[in-house]
C-alpha cells in the first residue's frame, strides 16, 4: 500500500471517480488507499460536491509550508503529553473531524468537538481553544454558542472563575435525551396532521406511520439513555467481599 502524502494524480482520480459518483471506499480500493485517507482528503476540500483536484493540490502544498514555519511559534504550544507522537494526534484529530463533518456538523464546530473530546480534562477555556485551533475567539465564542445550543457541551467556572467548555459523561447523557425529546416532538406534530388531513386518507397515514416509528425510536433511545446512566457511570458501592458490612444503594 502506498504511503505518503496524496500525488495530483491521484486527486485526479479522486475527483473523476466522485464525480462518477463512486463510494469513498471504492476510489481508495482503485488507489490502494485506506478510505479514511480518501474520506479526509475529500472533506477538508470542498466536500464531495465541490473537491477540485487542483485546488486540493494547492492547498496541501500551502499547509505543508505552513507546517515548516511552524517551529518559530513552537515555544507557544504545549508539548504532547504522555508522550503521544504529535503527528498521529493532529492526524487522529483531522480524521475524528471529518467524522463529525460527515454526520452534519459545521466544519469550526467539529474542529472545537474534537479538541474538547481529545483533551485529557474534557474541558478547554475559549483562550486555550483559540490557542489549539488557531481561529480568531469570534470564530470560537460562534462555534461554542452553537454547541451548547445542541446540547453537545456544557458550560461550568473553574476555581479561577474563568469559563470552561465541557464534554463529559453527563453531557453525552443530556444531549441524548434532548434528540429524543426532539423525535417525541416531531410525532406530535405528525400526530396533529393527521386530523388536519383527515383520517384514513393517504396522507393522513403515511404521517401516522411517522409518528408510530419516531414514538417507538425516540422511547427505545430515552430508556437506553437510562440504562447505560445507571449501569456504565455509576460506581459500585461495594465489592462482592464487601456486602455484608456495605449497605447497597439499590435494595428494594
Amino acid at each position: 500500500m502506498p504511503g505518503g502524502r496524496l500525488s495530483q494524480q491521484e486527486r485526479q482520480q479522486i475527483a473523476l471517480g466522485l464525480a462518477d459518483g463512486l463510494a469513498y471506499a471504492e476510489i481508495a480500493r482503485r488507489l490502494d488507499r485506506p478510505t479514511s485517507t480518501i474520506t479526509r482528503e475529500v472533506m477538508r476540500n470542498g466536500g464531495p460536491t465541490a473537491y477540485r483536484a487542483d485546488l486540493a493540490h494547492r492547498a496541501t502544498e500551502r499547509r505543508a509550508h505552513r507546517r515548516r514555519q511552524a517551529p518559530a511559534r513552537e515555544p507557544q504550544s504545549p508539548s504532547p503529553a504522555h508522550g503521544r507522537d504529535a503527528e498521529a494526534v493532529r492526524e487522529y484529530e483531522e480524521m475524528f473531524t471529518t467524522l463529525l463533518m460527515q454526520q452534519g456538523l459545521p466544519k469550526m464546530m467539529s474542529r472545537v468537538l474534537t479538541c474538547l473530546y481529545t483533551a485529557d480534562a474534557g474541558s478547554l477555556t475559549a483562550s486555550e481553544l483559540v490557542q489549539r485551533v488557531q481561529v480568531s475567539p469570534a470564530s470560537i465564542s460562534k462555534a461554542i454558542t452553537f454547541l451548547e445550543s445542541q446540547g453537545l457541551i456544557r458550560r461550568e467556572r473553574d476555581d479561577r472563575r474563568r469559563e470552561r467548555y465541557v464534554v463529559d459523561d453527563d453531557v453525552f447523557y443530556q444531549g441524548t435525551i434532548a434528540g429524543a425529546r426532539a423525535n417525541a416532538q416531531l410525532a406530535e406534530t405528525a400526530r396533529q396532521g393527521v386530523s388536519v388531513l383527515g383520517p384514513g386518507t393517504p396522507a393522513a397515514v403515511r404521517l401516522e406511520s411517522i409518528a408510530r416509528f419516531v414514538d417507538f425510536i425516540a422511547e427505545t433511545i430515552t430508556r437506553a439513555a437510562e440504562q447505560a446512566r445507571e449501569i456504565l457511570y455509576t460506581k459500585p458501592e461495594a465489592t462482592s467481599g464487601d456486602t455484608a458490612d456495605t449497605p447497597r444503594s439499590d435494595r428494594g
